[in-house]
């Protein structure tokens, strides 16, 4: 199974580092479950969810070491989404990458994500 995606402002993952678990932003713990994306959504999620935002971090998650509770459920336009239904480990994170703004204030994602 591919890489998931969280999109997470640095300061709150920073949070997460120290505390040794990502426990969600404040829309997840609202929602009951931790947004994610797949490679292939996680563009339209930053354009849709962080416009403009900058100081974000792109962390890539190993889906398959969350078990039973990663679900992949119907969201924007039907589309599947994977939603984590307690905190994210850190120790299902394979990468943590700067997302920056481009110049034309869309986020640039590294090679290979949201190609």
């Amino acid at each position: 199974m591919p890489p998931i995606y969280k999109i997470c402002p640095r300061a709150l993952w920073r949070d997460a580092e120290a505390a040794g678990r990502f426990s969600g932003a404040p829309v997840d713990r609202a929602d009951g479950f931790i947004h994610l994306s797949t490679a292939a959504q996680v563009a339209e999620t930053a354009a849709r969810h962080f416009h403009g935002q900058d100081d974000l971090l792109l962390i890539a998650v190993d889906a398959e070491s969350l078990g039973e509770a990663l679900r992949f459920e119907a969201s924007r336009g039907g589309d599947l989404f994977p939603h984590l239904y307690g905190p994210l480990p850190l120790s299902a994170v394979l990468s943590v990458a700067d997302l920056p703004l481009g110049a034309d204030g869309r986020h640039v994602f590294p090679d290979g994500v949201a190609a």
